[in-house]
Formats: structure tokens, sequence, C-alpha cells
């Protein structure tokens, strides 16, 4: 976390040539407010309190991960005893040009008086009583004596408790510098005891300006794009940054170029993630998936490759609402200049619903066993579905074009299918549901309407003129579910050619009832209406033909005949009864609606 131009930390200056290699993130470690990188705040708020000697007794820092937050509190620590040889610096201070009397002690972790505990490991009320009973005593050589605990939120609860009444009232040679990524783990009691900064992330454009220097420190070449990778994927962490550099210098063996880093991360080219989001914004499914298979061929995960599409998604977003954000030099040219021209032509809308998509469908294909083939369903449903019109806008297209069928923007109206234009709609009937509906005589609520066929594909009109000729209709046009929901599940209230008024079962579908209009009406050739009643009703059909079985039934066991035959067959009993009846006018109506129970709703003994 260096300065563009500061020099190494002095830990590693003069580093000799045969000495073992030391990482850049500590090599090049900050050792100086000066030094500091992305946290001008916190430097402007310790640099005013040292200037007019408000200092307090604790420090509490958090952030993410490798912005600073150690390398802060040792700045802190040296700050506070920052001491030159002749004498010439009488308190703490900011400054610190030059290396005083504890500065290499304090950067390299050594000092006896600035104490560093691992909170991660030393978590016990212990550890915390060793430290209240030290801080009583003065320091051995430095101005203070600095406590640093780090990943302070580790401490257990007893521990915090034990460091509440030395932590609010310490000595005035003790100083207490916190550090932890989990700032809400951490008691309110000592929060309000400490000072608290929280370290920002570090801006993109800002870290490659710093990984840049470093490079040139390492007298390594590497190519501008490389840097911008590398720090969008540290996400705002120098140690990060610095970490990835390392990695992609050795990676390289050479020259660092963007192919190298992206290989190495297991990122997608971003040209080739640019032309996946163009195919998939003009609803070219063929070159998205030829696209994606060859980004797959070469290794790129599939996560991956959603994720860098969601985040172009998101960059061009944010171009569109900000221009000004396709400046930022983090980011390629290509994509700059590109996610400006998808800027000005693609609707915040789609955008909205490709960044919807993207990620539930991240979510997917991480549960996929597949994910190669769950992603391509990802990509389908993103071409076809994302520049659908919303419901506002499709009510907006019916109003306009008088009832016709909305038309999508983009690629949408080639895909799709001529769809009919919508013709008027016959009501549905719901039950009400009001407590004060389920009582007799209480009047039928009125459901959504049912769309009609257009007159181009009506069917030829056919009379039903019996609620058992519909239910023998359905038979007939093989509709399973619709034949065993108006035999068991539906009482008959009225029937009337075009218009069925019924009661539901207890255990009925309520969902069936929207779809009956539309199948008699494309069944028969003319509208109808059905209605949901709440009186009795009739007995269903299936109970009626049930019970005349059984009266059936008995009525054989009560023959002569039939109990001379069950004597002589011990365990024998009537199972169906049949009557051989000559072929008549009904039973041909019988045969044309495909039933085997007469329209009279008997189950063909009267006949």
């Amino acid at each position: 976390m260096t300065d563009a131009g500061a020099p190494p930390n002095p830990d590693s200056a003069g580093q000799a040539s045969n000495a073992p290699y030391r990482v850049l993130a500590r090599k090049y470690r900050p050792s100086s407010f000066d030094h500091l990188i992305g946290q001008e705040a916190v430097v402007r708020t310790v640099s005013n309190a040292f200037e007019t000697g408000r200092i307090p007794q604790a420090w509490i820092l958090t952030g993410v991960r490798g912005v600073g937050k150690t390398t802060t509190a040792r700045i802190l620590a040296r700050a506070l005893n920052y001491e030159m040889p002749d004498g010439s610096v009488k308190g703490p201070t900011v400054h610190m040009p030059t290396l005083g009397v504890h500065c290499q002690a304090i950067m390299e972790s050594r000092h006896m008086d600035v104490l560093e505990m691992d909170a991660a490991s030393h978590t016990g009320v212990d550890d915390v009583r060793q430290i209240n009973d030290s801080v009583r005593y003065a320091p051995a050589s430095a101005r203070y004596k600095v406590y640093i605990i780090d990943e302070v939120h580790m401490l257990s609860t007893a521990a915090f408790n034990a460091f509440l009444k030395t932590l609010e009232e310490p000595p005035e040679h003790a100083k207490f510098v916190f550090a932890t990524t989990e700032i809400r783990k951490v008691p309110v009691t000592v929060l309000s005891r400490c000072q608290r900064f929280d370290l920002r992330r570090v801006e993109a454009d800002v870290l490659m300006k710093h990984l840049a220097n470093i490079a040139a420190k390492e007298n390594v070449e590497i190519e501008p794009e490389a840097l911008g990778i590398i720090a969008r994927a540290a996400e705002g962490s120098v140690r990060d940054s610095l970490s990835l550099l390392d990695q992609a210098i050795a990676h390289a063996a050479g020259t660092v170029k963007a192919d190298a880093v992206r290989q190495m991360l297991g990122l997608a080219d971003r040209t080739r993630v640019i032309d996946l989001f163009d195919s998939l914004a003009r609803g070219d499914i063929a070159s998205a998936f030829r696209e994606f298979r060859d980004q797959y061929d070469v290794g790129a995960d599939p996560i991956v490759v959603l994720s860098d599409l969601a985040e172009f998604v998101n960059f061009v977003t944010r171009v569109k609402i900000v221009p000004a954000t396709a400046d930022n030099v983090a980011y390629g040219e290509t994509e700059r200049v590109r996610a400006r021209d998808f800027a000005s032509k693609i609707s915040m809308r789609v955008l909205s619903r490709m960044w919807q998509m993207l990620l539930k469908g991240i979510t997917e294909v991480q549960a996929a066993t597949r994910p190669a083939a769950a992603a391509e369903m990802v990509l389908v449903r993103i071409a076809y579905v994302a520049d659908l019109p919303t419901p506002d806008e499709a009510l907006k297209m019916l109003e306009q074009n008088g009832g016709g069928s909305p038309v999508a923007s983009g690629g949408s109206a080639a895909r799709s299918a001529p769809a009919a234009p919508v013709a008027s709609a016959a009501p549905v009937r719901m039950p009400s549901s009001s407590p004060s509906s389920f009582g007799g005589g209480a009047r039928p609520q009125m459901a959504a309407p049912v769309p009609a066929a257009s007159p181009q594909a009506a069917a030829p009109v056919l009379r039903v003129t019996s609620f058992t000729q519909l239910v023998a209709l359905a038979g007939q046009k093989r509709d399973v579910l619709t034949k065993g929901a108006l035999e068991g599940d539906m009482r008959l209230v009225r029937f009337e050619e075009g218009r069925l008024e019924i009661a539901l079962e207890p255990n009925a579908s309520k969902t069936m009832i929207t779809e009956l209009a539309r199948k008699f009406e494309q069944w028969t050739g003319r509208r109808w209406t059905v209605i949901v009643s709440n009186e009795q009703g009739q007995p269903t059909l299936r109970s009626v033909n049930h019970a005349a079985k059984q009266e059936h039934a008995r009525t054989a066991e009560a023959d002569p005949r039939v109990q001379e035959v069950l004597s002589r067959f011990p365990g024998a009993k009537v199972v169906e009864v049949r009557k051989l009846a000559p072929e008549t006018p009904e039973t041909n109506m019988n045969a044309d609606y495909g039933s085997d129970d007469p329209p009279d709703g008997s189950d063909g003994d009267d006949l």
C-alpha cells in the first residue's frame, strides 16, 4: 500500500541479492501515513488529532481483508513513539521523514513496548488478564505502550468484559489499537470506548497506478490491460492485488500479458464475453451457443463466464446512468467503447432483466450436476425473455392495438410464432373468498375472463344439451383430467346450452375452473359461461353411478338364481351387473361421444 513514488518499507531496503525472496505485499508495505493509498479520511483525522493533541486512548480499524488495518495500526504505533536521536521531536507526530529511534523495531514487530496479539489464537480471558496486569507498568524505552490486537472480534464474551474497565480508564502511557473485519461482532460496549475508522476499498484505477509503479521498481513489463484485470480481481484489497501481481510475474516469466493473467485466474477473454453479450442482446441463440462453447472448450468455467457477463451488464448499466463511468481506465479500451454503444441502444428494462436472470442463473449453475448445460439454458432464457415487454407495457400495447397481441421489441417479434388475434372473452365465475359467500343463496363472484378462440380457428358448432353429454364430450377429446373433474369434483346446479352452473366438492381443484370455458368453447365452437355456485346442487355423476351399481348388485344378490350360484361357490360375490341390450339410437350417440356411460348418467342397466 505504498504511494506511487514512495520507497519500499525500510525493513526491505538494501535487500541483498542472495537474501531470501520477500513477497511484494511485505516488501512494499507502507511505513508512514504519506505512503498509505486510498485512506485519505483516516490520514486526515489522525493528522488533525496529533496536531491538536486530541489523541484518544483507543482506536478500532475495520474493513475488508488487505486494505491495511494492521499496517495502519503499526504506523499509528510508530507515530505515537516517533523520536529522533537528537531529541528534536518532543511528542507524537504524523510527519516521519526519516527513521527514528524506535521505528525499525516497531515496523518489524519486535519492539518491547509495542505488543501485537492475534485474537484469533488468543481468545480467552487469561490473555486479556495478562494485558491488564502489564498495562500498569510504564514503557521501557518508548513514549507509549501500544497494544495492537488483530481480529479483535474473535475474543470471547468474558475476554471482552475483562477488557472494559482497562479500556475505559487506561493509564496515560497506554494506547490500544484494534483491527477487525467483522465490526458487527464487536460488543457495543467496546465500540463506544474507541474511535472507529472504516478503511475503504481502494479504487481500481488507484490500484492500477500503484501496481504499475511497483512493477517499474521490480523491472517488470506488464500490459495496462493486465493491470486492470488484476485490480478488478483484487476487489479493492491492496494485499490481494500485490499477491496476484506476484503470481502473474511468476506465471508470465517475462512480459506480463493480459491473456496470461486471464489464463492464470481462469477468466474468460473479455472481448469474447462482450461478443456473447452482443449475441444475447440480438437474440441470436446459435451465435451465443457457439461463443459459449468456444470459451468452454478452451477451459473457461461456466460460472466464471456468467459472472463476467453479469459484471459487463452492470458496467453497461452504470455507463447508461452515468456516462462518465466509461472513462475508468481500469477497463480496457474495447470494453469502454462497446459499453457506450450498448448503453445507447439497450433499454434499462432489458439490462435489468438480464441482470436478474444472470443472478438467478449463476445460483442454478453452481448447484447443477452439469454446469455447462445449465449455463446454456440460462443463455436461452436471457435471449428469449430479457427483451419481452413488461406487464404494463403489454397492457398499453393491447390498448393501442385495439386488443391485438403485443409485439415485443428487439428480436422477440422475429423469434415468436405468429399470434392469433385475441377475441372477446367469456366470463368465468369463481367462489368468493369472503366468509359471507359460503351461505345459501349468496351471489357468485366473477373471475378473470377467458379468451375466446378466433373466428378463423373456430370449430364447427356442436350442440350439447345435457351435462352428461358435456362429460362424454370430454372423454371423446381424450381430456382425462377434465372428464374426471366433471364426474367426481363438480355437482350440477343448472345447465343451459352455453351456460354451466356447478358446485364444487371440498377437495376440488380451483384452477380447473378457469380452463373449462376455454375448453368448452374449443370443443363446441360457441362461447360458454362457467359459474361456481354456493348452492348444494345435484350429487356428482361418480357418486350417482356408484350408488346405482351398489343397488343393482343388491338386487341381483336377492335373485334366487344368483343366490343358488353363490351357495355353490363359497366366497363368491357379485362384482358387477350388466344387461345386454339391442343397439338403439341412444347407444349410437354414446359411441359417438366415446364414453362407456350413456348421456343420461345411468350405467347402462336401463337400456
